[in-house]
């Protein structure tokens, strides 16, 4: 936002532009946006985002975020869209050493080069401590304008935001999954039994309970009745969905190779997460893709029974 703000102040159209994938969502972004008045586009990287998480060149941080891969995709791909949108150069809003592995000077150098922008790459708040960039050079931008922030405190921003009497902006902790631990521990698995991933097998990561039952079958369970909804809206054509009948319970989606065992399991399951409490066996309702659905008994057990299997 403060980026966006010193650039306009120069007299110079903005396009506020975000990277979507299903690992980090465009709603903070889009409230900001909307905040300093500056338009707003959406670029849907999925399938080259999910290239680069599989085999990043530079590595992952503490968990499957390949910020340094990642951050030159993005780059790369704004270097694509400068003739369609009719620009000169981009931008960001990356302050120097503000996070230590992946905006520190040399990063800040490999991701310009490898992202093929170079000198088209401008980082207004932490310019004055970089190297010159084309827009500068070339009097489009005024360098002595620019900023010179550096380090992990974001006061000067935070006061420049109130000089400019902005109130609201995004904290700056969160917003990736790929930096959580549980959701990476997911992420690794899948990829890990699966070639071909499908956008709706990594929405399911953010939701429920997952279970590894066998090498190549998969169990998510939800956890109340807005994820229940959201699995079944999201259960492929050849995924297998579990429900208790007689007593409230989860929604259970099996995905990937079904077998009598696996599907026992789910049953079971099924049963342990639901409010079948002290009966002996409950009901559970099993459709399995375009098939009817069938209702079977299943003996109660522990959750404790399966903990083994969860990821």
């Amino acid at each position: 936002m403060m980026a966006a703000d010193l650039i306009r102040a120069q007299g110079i159209d903005v396009l506020a532009l975000f990277f979507e994938t299903p690992f980090f969502k465009s709603g903070k972004a889009r409230k900001s946006a909307r905040a300093i008045e500056v338009p707003f586009k959406v670029a849907d990287i999925t399938r080259r985002h999910l290239e680069v998480v599989k085999q990043p060149k530079h590595g992952y941080g503490g968990n499957m975020n390949p910020c340094i891969d990642c951050h030159a995709l993005m780059f790369r791909i704004a270097g694509e869209m400068l003739e369609e949108e009719k620009a000169g150069f981009v931008f960001s809003g990356e302050v120097l050493g503000q996070r230590p592995m992946s905006q520190n000077r040399k990063s800040l150098d490999l991701v310009a080069a490898e992202s093929g922008l170079n000198g088209l790459l401008l980082r207004p708040l932490s310019a004055k401590l970089l190297a010159p960039t084309i827009p500068e050079e070339k009097g489009w931008i005024q360098r002595e304008q620019l900023l010179d922030f550096q380090g992990r405190s974001r006061k000067p921003q935070m006061e420049m935001a109130q000089r400019k009497g902005i109130t609201e902006y995004p904290t700056p902790a969160g917003g990736c999954l790929l930096t959580e631990k549980g959701f990476s521990r997911r992420l690794k698995d899948l990829l890990t039994s699966k070639v071909d991933v499908e956008t709706g097998e990594l929405e399911l990561l953010k939701l429920g309970r997952h279970f590894r039952i066998a090498p190549h079958t998969k169990i998510v369970v939800g956890r109340n009745k807005r994820e229940n909804e959201t699995i079944r809206s999201l259960a492929g054509e050849n995924d297998t969905v579990l429900r208790s009948v007689s007593v409230p319970g989860p929604t259970v989606l099996v995905s990937g190779k079904l077998s009598e065992n696996t599907l026992d399991i789910a049953g079971a399951i099924t049963v342990a997460y639901s409010d079948a409490g002290g009966l002996d066996a409950s009901e559970v309702r099993i459709k399995e893709g375009a098939h009817e659905s069938r209702v079977v008994f299943v003996k109660t057990r522990d959750k404790v029974e399966f903990r083994r299997y969860m990821i």
